[in-house]
């Protein structure tokens, strides 16, 4: 396992390299910063925003919790939302999940309790939702159908934030996606088309 030194010693060649392909890049990049995207997406150590997506440092502004969770009383993600879109300008929303999360393993045979359990209930609603759907299918299946099933959940919640909202109603561009990765083969995947104005229902 590598000691905290290592961090810093990887941290310095990370820069020098950065610096030497694009001189200039830092002092540009600490006078602002302009995304287009945000990212909401899982504390999961294994799904990290700017590398999977290809990014740069400055590219995507990111919000992370455990399970991508997109609560309207949770004061911390609204910020970030109301952050990203009034101040920043962003274009597009991104709630991404991923097969495998632990946490929607947790909230799925209520294995959670604590801080965590409480925090994953909006999780285990969607599983009561779709529990005819999900008792037809296998252990592992259930598993990945309730990622993607808590992606859209967590996107039509994004959707009825008052940022959001506000954004359409003034005509702004703006997009939200729902996405799942992949960490078995590194990929990213579409769950659905894009919204782009505050849903009927």
């Amino acid at each position: 396992m590598a000691d905290i030194q290592s961090l810093f010693d990887h941290n310095r060649e990370w820069a020098a390299q950065i610096e030497r392909e694009d001189p200039g890049f830092f002092g540009r990049l600490a006078q602002q910063q302009e995304p287009e995207y945000l990212w909401i997406g899982c504390s999961d150590s294994r799904v990290p925003a700017n590398q999977i997506t290809g990014l740069m440092p400055g590219e995507v502004f990111v919000h992370r919790n455990v399970a991508n969770v997109v609560l309207q009383t949770d004061l911390n993600c609204m910020s970030v939302v109301d952050f990203a879109i009034h101040k920043l300008g962003v274009r597009h929303v991104i709630v991404c999940g991923h097969y495998g999360c632990g946490g929607v393993q947790a909230a799925l045979d209520d294995s959670a309790d604590g801080a965590v359990g409480h925090w994953l209930s909006s999780i285990r609603e969607v599983r009561q939702q779709h529990k005819d759907e999900l008792a037809e299918l296998d252990d592992e299946a259930a598993a990945r159908r309730l990622c993607e099933l808590n992606v859209v959940h967590q996107v039509r919640s994004l959707c009825r934030s008052s940022a959001m909202k506000d954004a359409w109603a003034d005509d702004r561009e703006l997009k939200v996606h729902a996405w799942i990765y992949g960490i078995e083969d590194g990929l990213l995947r579409s769950l659905q088309e894009p919204i782009a104005a505050t849903p009927e229902d």
